[in-house]
């Protein structure tokens, strides 16, 4: 059965563009113009993925990824266009929600290996645990949910995918390129520093109240989580 994308873009020339390739490309497309309608789509039809503009009619793209969220579809893969490629811009889009996104003006085939990555089969991927531990730090994978030493912590959608590939690969050095492709998927671009803004979120989150400290800088080279 073709997956079925939403297409939330006000210019009708790059929605046309966006959902010609995708049917083209054997998916099943539907096309709002503006955030209320693409919001009314969502609920009417069964999404596996939306494309989402930031800048739209009645409801910017940020409004809708956090009503998105907010009704329900909490693992909804969201791919994000921005014409705004600063590092602030970014990170404003990933906190309200999305996974992904894609500086205007891009490449098709770009969009679609991002789409294909974003609704690949996760049955296929083997664990060997439902939870995964360091320290007093644990991770469900299935529950979605983080605690230290017995307090749960909220984390956004990227904070948590960091999160787990930092515990999957404890004690071991991972490079800002390392992260970028396992975290987010595909390579952004390298100028960005939107690996390091993410670890000190999280570093607010699982370490600033607690005496030892699990994530670690290694100049140079990255970032290791790790017990003293």
């Amino acid at each position: 059965m073709s997956k079925q994308i939403l297409v939330i873009e006000d210019e009708p020339n790059v929605a046309a563009f966006i959902s010609q390739g995708l049917q083209e490309s054997g998916y099943k497309v539907f096309v709002a113009y503006d955030g209320i309608q693409g919001l009314e789509l969502l609920q009417q039809k069964n999404i596996d993925l939306v494309v989402l503009d930031i800048i739209l009619p009645k409801m910017d793209g940020r409004e809708v990824a956090k009503k998105i969220r907010e009704i329900g579809n909490e693992s909804l893969p969201i791919i994000m266009l921005t014409a705004l490629g600063t590092t602030d811009n970014i990170v404003k889009g990933l906190d309200a929600g999305a996974d992904d996104y894609l500086i205007k003006p891009f490449k098709f085939i770009e969009l679609l290996a991002r789409i294909r990555a974003r609704t690949r089969n996760k049955q296929a991927l083997v664990r060997c645990s439902n939870s995964l531990k360091l320290a007093d730090l644990e991770l469900d994978m299935d529950a979605k949910f983080v605690k230290r030493a017995g307090n749960k912590i909220k984390l956004t959608s990227t904070e948590f995918r960091l999160l787990e590939y930092l515990l999957i690969n404890k004690d071991r050095v991972l490079s800002r390129v390392d992260i970028l492709e396992n975290v987010w998927d595909i390579n952004f671009n390298l100028g960005t520093n939107v690996v390091d803004v993410y670890v000190n979120y999280l570093r607010n989150k699982i370490d600033k109240d607690y005496e030892i400290k699990l994530i670690h800088t290694v100049i140079g080279m990255g970032y290791i989580l790790k017990k003293e």
